[in-house]
């Protein structure tokens, strides 16, 4: 933690919570929260807290204004909007990763899920290790290899390599038997979505979402074609769940792509940053607290195209700025967004959702806290007060925040920004 923020934190922050999800909330006196083990219930002054949960749960429970879903053209003016009425159910599908290792000649296979059968269909597009199907390679559609041919001058595309996170190339030889990968294709859960439904709902969805992993799992280990020596399937590969802290391989958690989010004072919209509408560069904030780099990446099917939304609107957006008016609640003086539940829309979510934006998120609410505390001030007093604001800027920036891109580029994969360093891959598809 930076000195700033350490000095005045310390005294705020006695309790580290684990395992925890939020039970009630009062925006102005208290937050609860329930140990999800032990049904611990715990209260918690609320000075300025930051809501960092994946599905920005404290905004119902504190009563606070906020949106759900796609919002129609009519509401904000951006092309990539529905041109019909908004869509609260209308969110971007999550995944629950799996992480595994693969050992040839071991058998590690699963137990068959329960729900195998409904799943299995959806993975017929999954193909096996290759080498010399040169047409396979091309094809694009076949191109989702699952393994490929070692290479250490290159990278290779296949499902394999594409969310590795341990690559054994990169160690002394024998130190690893294995790389370590996250299955992240072929699992996207469609079946319901998470924010704005019930419990049982949420709880269904995230129950199948495991089921659909695990599926898809036992799929590759028994199923897939060509398989372990020519034979049905690839038993060796063995689920890591001392990667994840689980028993089974499964992230704790699944990895979420859209939030609620607040009403902001500020709301960041596609045409600040299209390419068409500022062919110059996209619009600059005064009260930026960070960047963003990535590209709008939902996982949806672009209107009047086979193509996603994420791959037809390639090269259409610049790289943005995080606007400090969109970590501010309309009404609501003490609650922070610190992730995706900033205020965004559903398209603009699309780059604003990626990691290491959030992380620029999440750094500068947690200086706006200390900020606030230090100085006696509410967010939107920072924000509004322009000595203040410029104080705060020039605090984010000592502390290593940039504040605005040193040149104007496209938003893209953060691949495409690093390509240029040699046997560098970040994990994303090179054309875009």
């Amino acid at each position: 933690m930076p000195n700033y923020l350490r000095s005045r934190m310390i005294v705020a922050i006695t309790t580290l919570l684990v395992m925890t999800s939020v039970a009630r909330a009062q925006s102005d006196t208290d937050l609860a929260f329930e140990n999800i083990a032990a049904a611990f219930v715990n209260n918690l002054p609320a000075i300025s807290p930051a809501n960092a949960t994946e599905l920005g749960d404290l905004l119902p429970l504190a009563q606070m204004e906020h949106v759900i879903g796609a919002e129609s053209q009519s509401q904000t003016g951006e092309p990539l909007a529905l041109d019909r009425e908004p869509d609260p159910a209308r969110q971007q599908p999550f995944t629950h990763l799996v992480a595994v290792d693969y050992l040839p000649g071991e058998d590690h296979t699963i137990a068959k899920p329960g729900t195998y059968d409904h799943w299995r269909t959806g993975f017929q597009n999954l193909v096996g290790y290759a080498e010399s199907d040169e047409r396979q390679i091309r094809d694009p559609i076949r191109n989702r290899r699952l393994f490929a041919p070692d290479k250490t001058d290159r990278y290779e595309a296949c499902l394999w390599n594409f969310r590795r996170c341990l690559c054994r190339q990169n160690f002394v030889a024998g130190c690893f038997a294995s790389d370590i990968t996250m299955l992240m294709n072929g699992n996207q859960y469609h079946g319901g979505v998470l924010a704005g439904v019930d419990e049982d709902d949420t709880q269904r969805a995230f129950r199948e979402a495991r089921e659909l992993s695990l599926s898809l799992l036992y799929f590759l280990q028994t199923e897939i074609e060509p398989g372990y020596q020519g034979r049905t399937g690839f038993p060796g590969i063995r689920p890591r769940g001392d990667v994840f802290g689980t028993d089974d391989g499964l992230a704790q958690y699944p990895y979420i792509r859209e939030s609620r989010r607040i009403d902001a004072e500020f709301t960041v919209l596609e045409q600040h940053f299209r390419v068409d509408q500022h062919p110059n560069g996209p619009v600059r904030y005064p009260d930026s607290v960070g960047l963003g780099g990535y590209r709008i990446d939902i996982h949806e099917q672009a209107k009047g195209s086979k193509e996603s939304i994420t791959t037809a609107s390639h090269g259409q957006h610049w790289t943005q700025e995080i606007p400090l008016g969109a970590l501010i609640p309309v009404r609501v003086e003490n609650i922070l967004p610190a992730c995706k539940n900033l205020g965004v829309t559903h398209v603009t979510n699309g780059a604003f959702r990626l990691h290491p934006v959030e992380w620029n998120i999440g750094e500068s609410a947690g200086f706006l806290a200390a900020y606030c505390l230090d100085h006696t001030m509410t967010p939107r007093a920072v924000r509004n007060t322009p000595a203040a604001l410029d104080d705060f800027q020039r605090l984010l920036v000592r502390q290593g925040v940039e504040l605005a891109w040193p040149e104007t580029i496209y938003g893209r994969s953060y691949f495409s920004h690093v390509e240029h360093i040699p046997n560098w891959y970040f994990g994303e598809a090179q054309r875009l």
